[in-house]
């Protein structure tokens, strides 16, 4: 795939994930596994997007990621049903650093490999 299709993804997972946190409780897609397993794989997911999406520019990956899982958790302050809170944010975290991990691995293999 395309780095174009990779950065499409990305940017559209993390679009997603603001709605998905920020919407009303009502709104909210239904969990299909432990809430915290959802969020933990929501940013292992996009953290492997961006960092797949952008090869070059790993560490600017890795702190906007870590620092969008506690952004995103801010701003479910202006959503009166919803109720922020840092072990959420932490738990977000940890799922980006092993799709931070994943993504390294993924271009790792995409650079080594013969074309």
């Amino acid at each position: 795939m395309s780095e174009k299709l990779f950065k499409i993804l990305a940017w559209s997972t993390l679009a997603f994930i603001i709605f998905a946190t920020v919407s009303p409780i009502g709104l909210r897609p239904h969990d299909v596994l432990p809430v915290n397993v959802d969020r933990a794989l929501a940013f292992a997911l996009l953290s492997c997007l961006f960092v797949v999406a952008y090869p070059r520019y790993f560490l600017i990956s890795t702190a906007f990621i870590i620092a969008s899982a506690f952004a995103i958790e801010l701003l479910q302050y202006l959503q009166p049903t919803r109720h922020p809170e840092v072990r959420d944010a932490l738990i977000k975290a940890a799922g980006a650093a092993f799709g931070l991990l994943a993504g390294w691995l993924i271009n790792r293999y995409r650079t080594s490999r013969p074309m």
